[in-house]
Order: C-alpha cells, then structure tokens, then sequence
C-alpha cells in the first residue's frame, strides 16, 4: 500500500492490512450485492455449523447462568441508581428551600448531593467490576474456549 496524500489518504483501500474486510460484512459471499474480498471467507456449510454451535452455547445452561447474574446485579443496580438520581432531581425542582440548607459555610445539600451522584457512579462501577471479575468472568471465559473449540472442530469437517 503506497504513502498518498489529500482527499484520498483517509479512505480504506481493500488492500489495507489493517482493514478487517469480514467484520464489515463484505466477502461473505451472501448474494446482497456486497463486493467479494479475498480472504480467509468460510464455505457456507461451515458458517451454518458455527451458526449451530453458537446457538447451542446461547441454549445452554452455563450460559444461561452467566447472563441471570448479569441481570440478578444490573437491573436492581439501574434501578437504585435511577430512584437515587430521580430523588436528587425531584428534591433539586420541588423542594428548593431544603437543597439549599446549608451543611458546612457555603456547602449546601444540594452540592452534597450532587457529589453524591459522582461518588455513587464511581463505587458502582466499582461494584459492577468486582461483580463480573468474581461472578461471571471464569465462567464467561470457560464458554469462550469451550466455544472456539466447538467452532474450531466445525471449521476442520
């Protein structure tokens, strides 16, 4: 690929090593009027197995485990959070005289409050990241091996 200049140094060329022609949908062969790339493009009885397998992998019972965790700590997670966030901006519009109570010489409830929604962001995330590192990540990871190798036999068929 040669060096250019211009209008056209910012537009992918095919050619690119860097350009990821499957992840764009293009030389896979579909028959929906996109360009064939040349590459590494599986016939399709092979993609239709690994189609299979993945849908396999969704259907199973470790996986179905990985993603109730996911929800069992995200859905009350967004809902506190959104009550919490709710509360402040409810409290901010209807009960100004409370907001601006004072706490410490020109700190009022309301920039307490307001630091507070900063701190909670951050100790959920915190939470969410401690959540997935010992609840779901081994398992997650366990069906990603188990997964290339089932596609990696598909593809050797």
């Amino acid at each position: 690929m040669e060096n250019r200049e211009g209008l056209e140094a910012a537009t992918t060329r095919i050619d690119d090593p860097w350009y990821d022609a499957l992840a764009s949908g293009w030389g896979e062969g579909d028959g929906g009027g996109t360009p064939a790339v040349p590459g590494p493009a599986r016939p399709p009885q092979q993609r239709r197995a690994a189609a299979d397998i993945y849908l396999e992998v969704q259907r199973s019972a470790a996986f179905q485990e990985v993603r109730a965790r996911y929800r069992r700590f995200v859905v009350p997670a967004v809902l506190a959070f959104l009550a919490w966030y709710l509360a402040y901006v409810v409290a901010a519009t209807t009960a100004p005289r409370l907001m601006s109570h004072p706490v410490a010489g020109a700190v009022n409830v309301a920039m307490v409050a307001g630091l507070g929604q900063f701190l909670t962001t951050f100790a959920l995330t915190w939470a969410y990241v401690r959540h997935a590192r010992l609840y779901r990540d081994r398992a997650a990871l366990d069906l990603r091996w188990d997964t290339q190798e089932l596609t990696r036999g598909a593809a050797e068929r």
